[in-house]
């Protein structure tokens, strides 16, 4: 049995001195491993959050279009929206952007009793990922105006 030297009391055989330590083909390959799947992982989430961006900017898009129109048929009078609403014609014209040159909007106008109407715009995409989206704003029309909404809807 070996005598345990001094700086080794394990019974451990001394290293030599011109043997340098290195790391294996296989730590390395680990390790090569560990780090495509860090790598991967992160250009994964990078891709969604990107397209997550994409589809915020076209409903913000969507959005600003049936605003848009919304403010427009709030200038018209009682008659002219009577007449919007008899017309048939239920396509909202887009602005000639190119921002909005994906999207397309449509109006329906309804009466919900003497003296209301309810008024829907539905904007409808295509998204970048080939899927079909749509966005909708609903709102109240009174023929008095604003307080004739609030004061009769009970």
């Amino acid at each position: 049995m070996p005598i345990p030297s001094p700086s080794c009391p394990w019974n451990l055989p001394a290293p030599r001195a011109g043997r340098r330590r290195a790391f294996s083909l296989l730590e390395v390959m680990i390790a090569s491993c560990v780090l495509m799947l860090g790598i991967s992982g992160a250009l994964v989430t990078l891709q969604r959050s990107l397209a997550s961006i994409a589809q915020a900017r076209q409903l913000d898009l969507a959005s600003q279009l049936m605003q848009s129109e919304l403010e427009r048929l709030r200038l018209l009078n009682w008659s002219q929206l009577q007449t919007l609403q008899d017309s048939g014609n239920r396509i909202v014209d887009t602005p000639a952007s190119n921002d909005f040159a994906r999207f397309t909007c449509e109006r329906h106008i309804r009466d919900l009793r003497e003296g209301m109407k309810e008024i829907t715009l539905v904007a409808n995409w295509g998204g970048l990922d080939g899927r079909a989206h749509s966005a909708r704003l609903v709102t109240r029309y009174g023929r008095s105006g604003l307080n004739d909404y609030f004061y009769t809807t009970r």
